[in-house]
């Protein structure tokens, strides 16, 4: 058997087939995790609540059901983490927030029980925003997330104590959810992989707290792309408490990853048009994707150009009406438990007139409209999935490339405008800038076509492998 350490950073399609085949138990891996948890995330916190008795004694039926025949779960004693923006049943599920920090719901949201069901073993609940609502991990609750990497810097957000917990060994699989970045963010400023599917692939729960939120997909999250291939099959498909979740069955995600990038049709946006960004992320992304002409596909400058004031000003009328929705009662009477981010930005939009969440639906539409344009020429588009790589704790940048930003969305332009039109892409770890920090590659595809954009991610693993890296906490 392998050291518990490199037994750690085995995938999990891997561990899966070292179960099966009673090399090693669900036990020995649920332990093996809980005790790095123990010795690491007082380094990271990455997780807000772990479920130490239930992981066991889940493991020990899971080795009981392996053992005895029955077993017949995709993930059978495979430990993952769900990300505490979701409800699980009789485990605290704070949403980043004090006003949650002893909330126990009594049902789980349908991705947990598909994730229940499919055998998984789950550690605990990751660390998250106030309500994922920006782009790092920092709430009231604790102190921030940071990064395995350089543990001075941020792990990023919303999906940040799954990215950090899964580049640091903490957990083989995460769950993530994404509504304007929150998987793809995090997974490149910690060096791991994550997809956020098409709008509707994974059902989310729109009758609990936490709004419509018409933005966001759950996803996975892992170090390996068939890893979240795999994850990715047993969270999708439609749920009748989603009233937009797609109503088809979805395909099989793994068919296709080793069918390389031969062909395919690749448009290349180093800035999408206009913003700015750091020079060393520009040259590791333009050479990144330049794998894909070795590996036979075609890249070509693509005509994308996205005015982000607009569009930033669209996305967050539209986001924060949603959350008026939910919080905005709860303002009145409980205003000091929030954030000041997220109480500073409910004050302004409870002010807004109609006319203007009407106005930015419109500019919606015609935001689909033109990136479905843009992006149906192509089998992939690509950029940078962010315009930096990590940056110190609370201190999010305000110049890149010697141009001002906004501190909220400067350093992400190119993750919510994805979110806003639907369409699917993965973040690959694609090198590490000068201080040592990993760089990610956005890879965008179709609506629909989370395979065309595994596999494609898959292709680059194969021709630049990353899952052997391990960050200094590890």
């Amino acid at each position: 058997m392998a050291n518990e350490r490199d037994l750690a950073f085995t995938s999990a399609w891997k561990l899966r087939e070292l179960i099966q085949k009673k090399e090693v138990s669900s036990v020995e891996l649920t332990k093996l995790y809980l005790k790095r948890i123990e010795n690491l995330d007082s380094q990271l916190n990455a997780y807000l609540t772990v479920t130490a008795d239930q992981a066991l004694k889940d493991a020990e039926a899971a080795d009981a059901a392996i053992h005895g025949g029955t077993a017949t779960g995709t993930l059978t004693g495979i430990p993952i983490s769900i990300k505490d923006l979701n409800l699980t049943k009789g485990v605290r599920t704070t949403r980043g927030s004090l006003l949650y920090k002893d909330f126990i719901p009594h049902a789980d949201e349908p991705v947990v029980r598909k994730i229940k069901e499919s055998g998984a073993i789950i550690l605990g609940k990751t660390n998250t925003p106030e309500f994922g609502a920006y782009a790092t991990t920092e709430n009231r609750l604790g102190d921030p997330c940071v990064n395995p990497w350089n543990t001075t810097c941020t792990a990023g957000g919303s999906s940040g104590g799954a990215a950090a917990g899964l580049a640091a060994g903490l957990h083989p699989l995460a769950q993530g959810s994404d509504g304007g970045g929150s998987i793809r963010i995090p997974a490149s400023i910690c060096g791991v992989f994550g997809i956020k599917p098409t709008q509707g692939r994974v059902s989310r729960p729109y009758k609990g707290p936490g709004g419509w939120g018409q933005f966001s997909q759950n996803g996975p999250m892992s170090r390996t792309v068939r890893d979240t291939a795999i994850l990715l099959q047993v969270m999708a498909g439609p749920d009748p408490e989603d009233a937009i979740a797609l109503q088809e069955q979805p395909p099989d995600f793994s068919a296709q990853l080793g069918e390389g990038v031969k062909g395919m049709r690749i448009g290349w946006s180093p800035n999408m048009g206009s913003t700015p960004v750091d020079p060393e992320v520009r040259d590791i992304t333009e050479k990144a994707v330049r794998v894909f002409e070795e590996l036979g596909a075609t890249v070509e400058e693509a005509p994308v150009s996205i005015n982000h004031e607009v569009i930033t000003n669209i996305f967050m009328t539209i986001w924060l009406s949603d959350y008026c929705t939910t919080h905005g009662e709860t303002m009145k009477t409980k205003g000091d438990q929030f954030t000041d981010t997220v109480r500073g930005m409910l004050e302004e939009a409870l002010t807004w007139p109609a006319s203007k969440l009407a106005s930015a639906l419109h500019g919606l539409e015609w935001h689909r409209y033109d990136m479905d344009q843009i992006i149906k020429q192509y089998d992939l588009l690509i950029t940078p999935t962010l315009a930096t790589s990590a940056f110190k704790t609370g201190e999010r940048p305000t110049l890149i490339d010697g141009q001002k930003v906004d501190p909220f969305w400067g350093f992400t332009p190119f993750t919510y405008p994805i979110n806003m039109s639907g369409h699917t892409a993965s973040s690959v770890p694609c090198g590490f800038n000068s201080e040592g920090l990993p760089v990610g590659l956005h890879l965008i595809g179709n609506k629909g076509k989370e395979a065309t954009v595994l596999q494609a991610s898959y292709a680059f693993e194969e021709a630049r492998p990353w899952a052997h890296l391990l960050p200094p906490v590890s």
